[in-house]
């Protein structure tokens, strides 16, 4: 009963957070599509998170539950970009198991506050608790103790990538429980009347301003503590890479 109980007594770290504090960046896969066989593979790869983007892939509830099973399993941390920041959509994504949230199209303080607060229990949010296998099923480790936890141990970003955020800027980065920031070239693009342009000099100018500020109130760009390539880019490069040396050959 000891080796049972020293195993239902194990809490889910995140493997981000545990670099973060101690000034090491972490290395994650970016997933656009579903598959457990290369969640496996990135674990064992050595990678330490993988994120799966549920606004634009075919993410349903049921997959993302042995997805994130499976990168247990691998010791690699579930991260997701939610389809949009309701609260309902968010628990249903931590409720799986997912370890970080990704918001998109934060354009204001108010909308920043909604995505901090549906993510972290209180005290410092309004995250129902539920007994799904994100919380261990409801039993242990479970309670208070649990939830200090998983509040200590989750990353919340928001993505800013529309035009008005220049005007919200500093409401966003004065709201509490937003870890991390993010970008979205495209979308910035778009919003800007110049789609399909995410290198255009004015996105960029944008990306280096928002950066900047960010930085002036002490945060941080997620893609400076946790910078992730896309699967897809791996496997076109490296397939690429394998059959130009080939024929080469």
């Amino acid at each position: 009963m000891q080796g049972v109980k020293a195993i239902m007594d194990i809490r889910r770290v995140n493997n981000v957070v545990e670099k973060m504090n101690k000034g090491e960046k972490a290395y994650g896969m970016n997933m656009i599509f579903p598959s457990t066989t290369i969640v496996e593979l990135a674990g064992r790869a050595g990678f330490d998170f993988v994120t799966f983007d549920s606004e634009h892939g075919p993410f349903t509830i049921d997959i993302l539950d042995d997805l994130c099973r499976v990168a247990d399993m691998a010791g690699l941390t579930p991260f997701a970009r939610v389809p949009n920041i309701e609260d309902s959509t968010i628990l249903r994504f931590l409720d799986r198991g997912i370890m970080g949230i990704t918001g998109p199209h934060i354009v204001d303080g108010a909308r920043a506050k909604q995505l901090a607060n549906a993510a972290r229990y209180v005290p410092r949010g309004q995250r129902s608790f539920g007994s799904g296998r994100g919380a261990y099923f409801g039993g242990p480790p479970s309670g208070e103790s649990y939830m200090s936890h998983m509040n200590d141990h989750l990353l919340v970003t928001a993505q800013l990538e529309d035009l008005q955020v220049l005007d919200n800027l500093d409401d966003i980065l004065s709201v509490d429980g937003i870890d991390l920031y993010a970008s979205g070239a495209q979308d910035i693009a778009q919003s800007m009347g110049i789609p399909g342009q995410p290198t255009h000099p004015d996105v960029l100018a944008f990306e280096k301003e928002v950066r900047k500020r960010v930085h002036t109130a002490g945060k941080k760009m997620a893609d400076e503590v946790m910078p992730s390539a896309r699967a897809v880019s791996i496997f076109m490069e490296g397939s690429k890479a394998y059959l130009e040396a080939q024929k080469g050959s």
